[in-house]
């Protein structure tokens, strides 16, 4: 895979949800673990949908259009169901909800591609180019990113052609997770640190899984963080396991994302138990595949 995290490349392994009337904003309050009541024209969110229990089913990149139309960025894979649970809560609440996959086109934007020019630097600040609209991304590597958003068919963002398999490893290397199919209801948000990037408001009102998330923070009975770490070869998957190599039985952690990285082999995030980050590790078990962790890009919070 040829390096350069510089330029445009199309991402069509997201899917778009959108939230339309006058209570959109509102009815995902509600039901997300982010503040959407006070999302300014100038914002995104980073959020999830739990459960109950307070296990993340589906995570969003989420911004208003209008004053009455919310946008909510998923995993394609994870879309219909999470559409489906989602659209069971509205009630009486006066929002349709949608996939509008199709009407709409998604880039994302790397290094000193023209749309980033005039962004704010702060993650998760947007700004509307016409009918597009950019969301800043958290770096990876030390190279600015954004998503753009316009309607299906509009003229994409200028910009050299970037790999989407680049681009793919860039989202790994930002630490910031997205949820996909395999790991429904395998976390709880803090397991993939997303308290610690924007991912959780813990002054917003009561949401699904609120308590167990609150609990998780203020009990200090968080147990498992995320990681970033590299495998110089074999194969990883979604959804693996991870050993530390003192005890091959009981497995530590679990592979989030993977992509193959641009020196050879694959980054990884994983999320584990805080206690195994010391010893070494590996993919699989007994004959597993081992892995370097490597620091994470951004800070822990050690309280809110």
């Amino acid at each position: 895979m040829t390096y350069s995290l510089n330029g445009v490349a199309p991402l069509s392994h997201l899917g778009v949800i959108r939230a339309e009337g006058e209570d959109a904003a509102k009815f995902l309050h509600g039901q997300l673990t982010q503040d959407f009541a006070l999302l300014g024209m100038n914002e995104a969110r980073l959020a999830a949908f739990l459960s109950a229990k307070g296990r993340m089913q589906a995570t969003f990149i989420g911004f208003k259009r209008s004053a009455t139309e919310v946008l909510l960025l998923c995993s394609a894979d994870v879309l219909p169901a999470t559409l489906k649970r989602l659209s069971m809560f509205v009630l009486r609440s006066k929002v349709k909800l949608t996939d509008a996959t199709a009407e709409y086109a998604l880039y994302g934007l790397a290094g000193d591609t023209a749309g980033l020019a005039d962004l704010s630097t702060t993650p998760w600040s947007k700004a509307d180019e016409g009918t597009a609209s950019v969301v800043r991304l958290y770096p990876a590597d030390g190279q600015p990113r954004a998503l753009w958003a316009g309607p299906a068919g509009a003229t994409a963002p200028a910009g050299a052609d970037l790999d989407p398999a680049v681009w793919l490893w860039s989202e790994v290397r930002s630490g910031i997770a997205t949820l996909t199919t395999p790991l429904f209801e395998a976390f709880v948000p803090q397991m993939l640190n997303y308290e610690s990037v924007g991912g959780v408001n813990f002054k917003k009102g009561c949401y699904p899984g609120q308590e167990v998330v609150a609990r998780s923070q203020f009990r200090g009975t968080l147990k498992r963080r995320a990681y970033l770490a590299h495998a110089a070869a074999g194969s990883v998957a979604v959804g693996a396991e991870v050993f530390s190599a003192s005890d091959l039985e009981q497995p530590c952690g679990t592979v989030v994302q993977v992509a193959d990285a641009p020196q050879g082999g694959v980054d990884l995030i994983v999320s584990m138990q805080i206690s195994a980050a010391d010893g070494p590790l590996q993919v699989g078990a007994p004959e597993g595949v081992p892995l370097t962790l490597l620091p994470l890009p951004y800070p822990l919070l050690d309280d809110i």
